[in-house]
């Protein structure tokens, strides 16, 4: 799931600073799964931000909706009502659906109130951490589950650096050796012959190395019913 977090607040009301009727837009997505951008956590803002102590003049009218799926164009379109007289949208949403939001209202202003920060997952409740990074070329079948790519603080693909000690990385605190921990489970697994795999030249355009990514499904019903 994509994970985001909220904005300083003082970085949020300068964002909105010269709009007079601002909708406050929720996301029924991922994260409100993290619980940063959904129903409850837009009216949370909507309070706080309409309270004068964030702004020199009178503070903006702000209203809150929530939506479904921010990302997905059809939903904004034939879902999402504006108030009338809204000059602006502060999106609760990861970049993608700010950047969705954007294109179906252009031109009005959407503003983001997050900041999408990785894809992950929930190893304990309320604690989110990375394991992804979205490569498009998955390695997980020859290390074990575990991404190097988005675990390992160096994204190495061969083993771990001189920097690995005792299964720790060198970045410090307790951040672990995405390495050592791949080779502990093959291990476990009686893997290890996986490691001594010959790996090919990693091809980056994949990852985004040749533009904006794109995937496409045949039969889909892109307009509630129609195609």
């Amino acid at each position: 799931m994509i994970v985001g977090h909220l904005k300083d607040l003082s970085a949020i009301a300068a964002s909105v600073r010269g709009h007079k009727k601002i909708l406050a837009l929720g996301c029924g997505g991922c994260v409100t799964v993290c619980r940063s951008g959904g129903a409850a956590e837009a009216e949370d803002l909507t309070r706080e931000i309409s309270h004068p102590r964030h702004h020199a003049g009178i503070p903006p009218v702000l209203t809150t909706a929530t939506i479904e799926r921010q990302c997905e164009r059809d939903i904004v379109r034939d879902f999402l009502k504006l108030p009338e007289g809204t000059d602006a949208i502060l999106s609760l949403a990861c970049g993608a659906g700010v950047q969705i939001v954007a294109d179906v209202f252009d031109p009005l202003p959407v503003i983001p109130a997050l900041s999408t920060t990785f894809l992950g997952g929930a190893d304990e409740p309320g604690v989110w951490r990375e394991k992804c990074r979205g490569c498009g070329d998955c390695l997980l079948t020859r290390t074990g589950g575990i991404c190097p790519i988005a675990l390992c603080a160096k994204s190495l693909l061969h083993g771990p650096c001189g920097g690995s000690r005792g299964g720790h990385c060198e970045v410090g605190g307790d951040t672990e050796c995405a390495w050592a921990k791949i080779y502990a489970r093959l291990e476990r697994q009686g893997r290890l012959d996986l490691l001594e795999q010959p790996v090919a030249v990693r091809d980056w355009r994949c990852a985004g190395g040749a533009g904006p990514r794109e995937h496409r499904r045949t039969g889909v019903e892109l307009r509630f019913g129609k195609t």
